[in-house]
């Protein structure tokens, strides 16, 4: 991926220092838009030292249009291009139908499912004039079939694979291609400490994960879209 430009959303999380890592040692750019600057710090420190420089790290909200527009108008004036999008920002809330407050399901519905649609509409223009681009979603093996009591999680996930496929569509005329990759249970420290008693033995890790990302972003994934691949 030399000379490849990466937006990796939630780059600074646990799925998403994995895949900023891959696609930094696969020889792209990595641009990562942060909110937490203690989280960035992480990202950095964990990257081996000569990749660092292929960094571009700027504070925006992703679910906010505008801030994401501006990140992505300083992606393209910085570096010309963008080729990748990984829309990794997300969020969890347990709870059924009864026991999910609006505020809590319209979280979910912002974090999940909110913040990939911004991040598609803000790149696509530069794709599609390029006519070429590889956006990948994160969704989650819990909505297929969809799982009860975590109900605002899973439609908002859910909602992910729907936008997928039908963006898909919409501009596989343009060389574009988007694709979901859907997460069993992942071995990170915030499941560790939330479920310190659970059986790990079938969980995948984030670098699994981030190494179908990288197919999917790369030239050999050209003739896959629309596709919701679980891991």
């Amino acid at each position: 991926m030399t000379g490849r430009v990466a937006i990796v959303s939630g780059g600074t999380g646990a799925l998403g220092r994995a895949v900023s890592g891959r696609l930094l040692s696969a020889g792209a750019v990595v641009c990562v838009p942060y909110a937490v600057e203690s989280e960035l710090g992480g990202l950095r420190a964990g990257l081996d030292p000569s990749l660092r420089s292929r960094l571009d790290a700027t504070r925006a909200d992703v679910t906010d249009e505008r801030q994401f527009g501006e990140f992505v108008r300083g992606v393209l004036d910085r570096h010309r291009r963008v080729d990748v999008l990984v829309n990794g920002v997300g969020g969890f809330a347990g709870g059924d139908l009864a026991s999910t407050s609006l505020a809590d399901w319209q979280r979910m519905l912002t974090l999940n499912l909110t913040s990939a649609f911004v991040g598609c509409r803000g790149v696509l223009p530069a794709m599609m004039a390029a006519r070429s681009g590889r956006i990948i979603n994160i969704a989650s093996r819990a909505v297929i079939p969809p799982m009860g009591g975590i109900i605002a999680y899973t439609v908002s996930k859910a909602g992910v694979i729907t936008l997928t496929q039908a963006l898909a569509q919409e501009v596989r005329q343009h060389g574009i291609t988007v694709n979901a990759v859907l997460p069993s249970t992942m071995d990170t420290p915030a499941n560790r400490s939330a479920m310190p008693d659970a059986d790990r033995s079938g969980w995948v890790s984030p670098a699994s994960v981030a190494e179908v990302i990288a197919f999917l972003a790369s030239d050999q994934a050209a003739a896959v879209s629309g596709a919701a691949i679980p891991v």
